[in-house]
């Protein structure tokens, strides 16, 4: 997994506590100025994998690498990183100013020095007016850019961040994925973002890790991530997906769903053949909707609420066998109405399908 270009290598690490498994064999490589978001669900390892990065937990077995030097034993404030937590971790009585220089004292770098760094951070995060205010008289996004300010101000080579949108309001948070992506670019440092959020991990990456299980369950490019999942976890995980079951006919070229009257075409170059029992992912997105619901090919379904969520509608359907899907669909002149009848189908294409139970 390792290719020539990486400035973060992480060789096959693992973290025990005990006869508990935090993390098993993880690879990864990042490279001088990427963003990468690590993504997984509570529990799955990902702060695990964040805290031996930075040094504030130790490796059971693997090593870490920053610009090929190994760095698995060496101490924190030595490995030249910066870090931003989900909670903002000012000081109170300090102004922006003395919140900003702080970690510069704490390494009794000259007061020169502490000015043109606190300045240079405040050009980039426009925080200038701000400098002589006090936490409370930020809002959240401001302080967001203070904490932000205080993992850059050291002008680290890699910033680590844990979760640090997770307190802002969703508006907030989004213009803030827009922010941290753009100071990223400017930097040209390494990100490392971990979150339980896909939207964040999409809106901001260039590439996605997702941990299962203390396990690196899949590694690519985010549409990748999205679009063409490796595993059942990652298709149910990354984007709202609805999943059915369904066998290979005997002409090993098609499925028929197992709780419904339902056939459609297995994708071409499939691995599949006769008798196999199959998961089938789809994602909400991608269903079609058709209002003609008497015959054609698809499930039959009532229309039980309609969901406003900005430009899109989503629908919550009850199948006649009693299952309840959700289609998102754009706004248009003619919505959906409740209790409308809907035959309900996809381009076999846009499914994704793996062994039953894999």
């Amino acid at each position: 997994m390792s290719h020539s270009g990486s400035y973060i290598r992480i060789d096959n690490i693992s973290r025990r506590y005990g006869s508990v498994r935090a993390l098993e064999g993880v690879s990864l490589d990042i490279a001088k100025h990427e963003f990468i978001a690590i993504l997984g669900p509570s529990g799955s390892g990902k702060s695990t994998l964040l805290r031996l990065i930075a040094g504030l937990d130790q490796p059971t077995e693997g090593r870490i690498h920053f610009d090929g030097k190994d760095v698995t034993e060496l101490a924190p404030h030595k490995r030249g990183i910066g870090m931003v937590f989900q909670e903002f971790l000012l000081f109170p009585h300090r102004t922006v100013r003395e919140n900003l220089a702080f970690p510069l004292r704490m390494r009794n770098e000259p007061r020169a020095a502490i000015e043109e760094r606190v300045e240079w951070v405040a050009g980039i995060l426009s925080l200038n007016t701000l400098l002589d205010r006090y936490p409370s008289q930020l809002s959240g996004g401001q302080q967001q850019r203070v904490a932000l300010g205080r993992g850059l101000v050291s002008r680290p080579t890699l910033l680590l961040l844990d979760e640090p949108l997770a307190n802002l309001d969703r508006e907030l948070r989004q213009e803030m994925e827009i922010e941290i992506r753009h100071y990223q670019k400017r930097l040209g440092i390494p990100f490392i973002y971990v979150t339980h959020n896909q939207e964040e991990a999409l809106s901001m990456s260039d590439r996605i890790a997702v941990i299962n299980n203390g396990r690196l369950e899949a590694l690519g490019e985010r549409q990748a991530i999205y679009d063409h999942p490796e595993t059942p976890f990652v298709a149910r995980f990354v984007g709202k997906s609805s999943k059915f079951q369904g066998s290979v006919l005997p002409d090993g070229k098609s499925v028929r769903l197992t709780r419904y009257d339902h056939e459609f075409a297995l994708p071409t170059g499939s691995i599949f053949k006769y008798g196999d029992a199959i998961d089938i992912f789809v994602k909400n997105e991608r269903f079609d909707l058709d209002r003609k619901a008497n015959g054609g090919a698809g499930i039959t379904c009532t229309v039980i609420d309609v969901v406003l969520r900005g430009p899109f509608l989503e629908y919550v359907l009850e199948t006649d066998r009693g299952d309840t899907l959700i289609a998102v669909k754009p706004k248009r002149n003619e919505p959906l109405l409740a209790r409308e009848r809907v035959l309900l189908s996809w381009n076999p294409a846009d499914c994704h399908i793996f062994r039953a139970g894999a």
